[in-house]
């Protein structure tokens, strides 16, 4: 009896591969995951080494493969159709002509090119790069990354044959071809996002040669076939095709099912972001939201993302809340949920304290990589869970600002669908859909990433039909909008809105 093919995705992360099987239907069989460290040498510095991720995707997945076969699917590794992939975006992967990395990494989250992005808004000019790509110039992009490189490194920049964004870089050690896809190269700021092609204005403006950039397709497209001494590592069978995929936030798009023009998604994580599918290119007059390719040709998003969101709340816990996890030990309850009983304690606007969750410099809503983070509004009155309420509320509050600057954009949703850990807590839920003034409806996605490179892995072998795509909907059921705190949260997003253009000020706007 011949069995239906499955499909692999591989989603490279910050910290962790995740690789993960689906049959055709996007239905979940297995996955496994294979962590590998983070390298910080200076401040604001973020690295990896590339090898790294190669030898997880390896054991991820011959470890997916065999929770496949304890589900059942002892032939999973000779089932595997097509291979997808998606990844961190903006990294930046120099590689000499043997395609073998030149030195670490450099992380999206990594801020060391701050100077670099002033200067080339002062050389090519601000207004120039955002007509060019959509975007502006921001640290965590690709195209300031190359700029530091040449200034500070300029022997490896000469043997610089290529620059690889993470996941292709991972797919050219399965296979043998250099390739990207449009929604992960829209975030290099070197790519026309509105054409869906290079640059080649930027390209000559960055001194970088085409031939230093790899051919870019859409993400279904198949664009090489798996190696045998990768499938050998791997358990799997030689000349798999392997598809483009693309950078995790469309590839998490995917896997949600955020694909329809006009649906919106919002995660709550370390970063909160908030992604609205369009049929047209739509960027922003000041380059505050970003403008990007959709995972699916013919689609583009609009793009919020504030830095830290939930990551606020880790570190308030891991700073002035270190008790914290002690006491829920003893408790015997998880320390967030802890942290969210202590916030219902405290009555809405915490008694005039207030929290401004900029502790990593900012994109979204006031892009400023000096932005930092503050508590006002400070009394003897204040204990310390007014503190993890004003958190709370703080970044409810941010992300209800990204979530007009989507309006603005012409993207008007009835709902949003909620996924990331910040989620779970169906109090600070309630803060974000009535700081959204709509419904989040809390959708049931494990590694959507993953799951959308499988399934753009499905669509490129023909065995999908990317109309199909819908969001896996929990049954956990809708948070509606707090009425009764409508305008609490309104008020808060104004205080905050002032409180940036403030600092920004006082700042010299730098």
């Amino acid at each position: 009896m011949r069995h239906a093919p499955l499909f692999l995705g591989l989603d490279i992360g910050t910290s962790s591969l995740k690789a993960l099987i689906t049959n055709g239907d996007g239905a979940v069989i297995a996955h496994a995951s294979a962590e590998y460290p983070l390298s910080t040498p200076h401040a604001g510095w973020s690295e990896q080494d590339p090898d790294q991720w190669v030898a997880a995707a390896h054991a991820a997945t011959r470890e997916a493969l065999v929770r496949a076969s304890a589900a059942g699917h002892a032939d999973a590794g000779r089932r595997i159709a097509a291979i997808g992939f998606s990844g961190q975006m903006h990294g930046a992967t120099f590689v000499d002509r043997d395609n073998r990395p030149l030195r670490p990494c450099i992380l999206w989250n990594d801020s060391r090119s701050a100077d670099e992005c002033e200067e080339l808004d002062r050389a090519i000019g601000a207004p120039v790069i955002l007509q060019r790509t959509g975007n502006r110039m921001l640290a965590g992009f690709t195209a300031p990354k190359v700029r530091w490189l040449q200034r500070n490194e300029p022997s490896l920049w000469a043997r610089t044959d290529c620059v690889l964004l993470p996941k292709d870089y991972v797919r050219r050690c399965l296979g043998s071809v250099r390739a990207t896809d449009a929604a992960d190269a829209s975030g290099t700021l070197y790519f026309d996002v509105e054409h869906r092609a290079w640059s080649a204005d930027m390209l000559r403006d960055l001194g970088i040669a085409t031939t230093q950039v790899p051919e870019c397709h859409e993400s279904p497209d198949i664009v090489d076939r798996l190696s045998a001494s990768a499938a050998s590592a791997m358990g799997l069978t030689a000349g798999i095709p392997m598809v483009a995929g693309a950078g995790d936030q469309a590839a998490n798009a995917v896997g949600s099912g955020i694909v329809a023009p006009g649906a919106v998604a919002a995660s709550l994580g370390t970063s909160g972001v908030i992604f609205a599918a369009s049929d047209s290119f739509r960027a922003s007059p000041d380059g505050a939201l970003h403008a990007f390719c959709h995972a699916l040709p013919g689609r583009w998003h609009v793009m919020s993302v504030m830095l830290s969101a939930a990551g606020s709340l880790r570190w308030f816990r891991d700073t002035l809340a270190r008790d914290a996890t002690a006491r829920a030990a003893a408790e015997g309850v998880p320390d967030y949920e802890l942290l969210d009983r202590d916030a219902a304690s405290v009555a809405p606007g915490c008694d005039g304290l207030r929290f401004l969750p900029t502790l990593a410099g900012e994109r979204c809503p006031f892009p400023d990589p000096h932005a930092r983070g503050a508590f006002t509004g400070i009394s003897l009155a204040h204990g310390q869970a007014h503190f993890t309420r004003a958190v709370m509320e703080g970044v409810a509050a941010s992300m209800g600002l990204c979530m007009e600057m989507i309006r603005a954009a012409g993207i008007h949703p009835p709902q949003v669908i909620g996924s990331g850990g910040g989620f779970e807590s169906a109090r600070w839920t309630s803060m974000h859909a009535t700081a959204f003034g709509i419904p989040i409806v809390r959708a049931e996605i494990p590694d959507a990433a993953a799951r959308g490179a499988a399934i753009l892995a499905a669509i490129g072998a023909g065995a999908l039909d990317p109309g199909t795509l819908h969001p896996p909907i929990s049954q956990s059921g809708t948070t509606q909008p707090d009425q009764s705190q409508g305008p609490l949260l309104q008020a808060l997003m104004e205080e905050q809105a002032l409180l940036q253009r403030t600092l920004r000020l006082l700042k010299g706007n730098k």
